[in-house]
């Protein structure tokens, strides 16, 4: 499916180099607001960094991501099988080498890897994706979503059991509490703060993964627009130089409960340029 291979190559591309409209928004409405001088100067650059990035076909930070893939399957599609799977990689091995992507993918077995003690490929084409998530939805049409998901976001993200005592603020305040602690570390704010609430850390994570691909900074969720406003009351400010926008929203995604005190949740501040996504129709 040598179509397929192209469609993918060209979302990985896209995704590394293009805002979505919604962020270009949220950026220029930040922008206008912003009161402190050095967040003016701070977005200016984010700004002028994507046009950069769009107009010339080049990474929005030299830290490419490592490439995740969310499937949407219609009930009354034809479905899929284990060639339009490889499909999906190749166009995700075409896409990391046309962009350039920056090669991060570590050589040797399981201990060299974990100790990064044989050094690196120097093809960024093998960086591979971990496994695919895969969903059904209505209709008829299949959606695939590519998502590059950077480090630093990754280092200040948690996945954890919060005893919820039958109030969901107990899990709002736990998740304003981690991103005080994690957002001053970050560095590369502002940021749109993703969360999936689930049964356990798999679902939790799912959840996270498909509110990055599915989220809307245009519209957002009275929970996530409260979420934002206490982010914002941090004042930490764009890369770290205080002013009133730490988020440019928030993406949250709650799933089934179990009948339990416990409920799982997943937590991960993306930098300015993430989340990097990509979506197309087949």
């Amino acid at each position: 499916m040598t179509n397929l291979i192209k469609k993918v190559e060209n979302a990985v591309i896209r995704a590394s180099t293009t805002y979505h409209k919604d962020r270009i928004s949220a950026f220029k409405l930040a922008y206008e607001k912003e009161t402190n001088e050095n967040a003016i100067w701070a977005l200016d650059l984010m700004l002028k960094n994507m046009e950069i990035a769009n107009k010339n076909k080049l990474a929005l930070c030299d830290d490419t991501g490592i490439p995740h893939v969310f499937i949407e399957i219609g009930k009354e599609s034809n479905g899929i099988n284990g060639e339009f799977i490889e499909d999906i990689k190749k166009g995700i091995d075409n896409g990391l080498k046309n962009l350039p992507a920056r090669p991060m993918a570590v050589k040797g077995n399981d201990i060299e890897r974990i100790e990064q003690s044989k050094g690196l490929f120097s093809k960024p084409e093998k960086l591979a994706p971990p496994s695919f998530i895969i969903d059904s939805c209505e209709g008829e049409d299949i959606f695939i979503h590519i998502l590059l998901l950077g480090g630093g976001p990754e280092i200040r993200s948690k996945t954890y059991r919060v005893f919820h005592k039958r109030d969901h603020n107990n899990i709002f305040n736990d998740t304003i509490e981690w991103l005080k602690k994690s957002l001053p570390l970050l560095g590369c704010t502002p940021t749109i703060p993703a969360i999936g609430i689930g049964r356990t850390h798999y679902e939790a994570n799912s959840l996270l993964i498909k509110s990055l691909a599915l989220g809307n900074l245009d519209k957002q969720t009275t929970l996530e627009n409260r979420l934002t406003c206490e982010v914002n009351k941090f004042n930490i400010g764009p890369m770290g130089l205080g002013g009133d926008t730490t988020a440019l929203g928030s993406f949250i995604n709650i799933g089934p409960q179990r009948a339990s005190g416990v409920r799982i949740s997943a937590i991960r501040p993306c930098c300015f340029v993430d989340p990097r996504v990509s979506s197309f129709k087949l």
